[in-house]
């Protein structure tokens, strides 16, 4: 069952549909096994036998983002030097399931909010290289995102409300401070830039050690690339943050108002983590050790 906080879904997934939508359009897979992995905010996940997972939306909202994954994933995959999850295959609506669904790769390992990285240093180098590749100029058609990779000006509609909800649980004058203080900053001037929009800890795979996948692509779009720097802060220290900056900037250079955008952008998802933290720990853990990061004094 999905956490008590999560939305309610408009379609109950079950292993049945999964299995009946599986023999109506990919008959040469109906017979592998299914295992519940993971149901989420907006989509359940399925492993589908050994080497494959099967991604439907369980809301309306979030039907739309797998349409962005499949037109999307397939171009930037093969220039990017961190696997993603490129669909092999896609579903489509029928009288039982009423949304595109899509059959990927199954990525061994687990989310870096759980385990370590091995050596943060490389990890480091090969995460900036993987921003770099992804951060270029999109065509045309590539969509913005209302709530990721805009100008940081428009993030207090978002966080204030937020805030508001930890005032029993965390010292919040401090954190008002310094995002205000992080707002006050030149925005992005530039065309807009692929972004993962959503790169937090639990969206990066990490086997045996090292950064296997970058996953959970749903809220791909046209942006600030600052938004996808953040994670900078949850998965690095001090010295490890210098040499993912430098690796992202290898071909444009993160500047220091970038770098503040992003650490606005952190301080906002920190907030953001804790606010829908109720049954989640993993969210709590996320959320508190980020402002860690930050250097955000907690003290109720």
């Amino acid at each position: 069952m999905p956490p008590s906080n999560t939305p309610a879904a408009e379609v109950e997934v079950t292993v049945g549909l999964v299995r009946r939508l599986l023999v109506e359009q990919h008959p040469d897979l109906a017979d592998r096994s299914l295992t519940l992995v993971a149901n989420g905010w907006d989509n359940v996940i399925f492993r589908l036998g050994e080497d494959l997972v099967v991604r439907l939306p369980r809301r309306q909202m979030a039907a739309e983002l797998v349409l962005h994954e499949q037109r999307w994933l397939p171009l930037l995959a093969p220039r990017l030097p961190i696997p993603i999850p490129a669909p092999e295959r896609s579903g489509r609506p029928t009288d039982d399931y009423p949304w595109h669904w899509t059959i990927g790769p199954w990525f061994a390992g687990e989310v870096a909010a759980d385990v370590p990285l091995a050596d943060p240093q490389r990890e480091a180098q090969r995460l900036g290289s993987f921003l770099a590749a992804l951060h270029v100029a999109t065509p045309g058609d590539a969509l913005a995102n209302p709530y990721r990779g805009n100008p940081v000006v428009d993030l207090p509609e978002r966080f204030e409300p937020r805030l508001d909800q930890l005032a029993n649980v965390t010292e919040t004058g401090g954190i008002r401070r310094r995002f205000e203080e992080l707002l006050d900053v030149e925005e992005f001037g530039g065309p807009p830039a692929w972004l993962h929009g959503d790169l937090h800890s639990a969206n990066v795979i990490v086997d045996v050690g090292a950064i296997g996948a970058v996953i959970d692509w749903g809220d791909i779009a046209a942006g600030d690339p600052a938004c996808d720097f953040a994670i900078g802060w949850m998965l690095f220290d001090r010295a490890q943050r210098d040499i993912f900056r430098r690796a992202a900037g290898v071909v444009t250079p993160v500047d220091e108002a970038t770098w503040q955008r992003a650490e606005a952008w952190a301080l906002h998802f920190a907030v953001m983590y804790l606010a829908h933290s109720a049954d989640s720990p993993r969210l709590e853990r996320m959320g508190r050790s980020l402002l860690m990061a930050l250097g955000i004094d907690q003290r109720p």
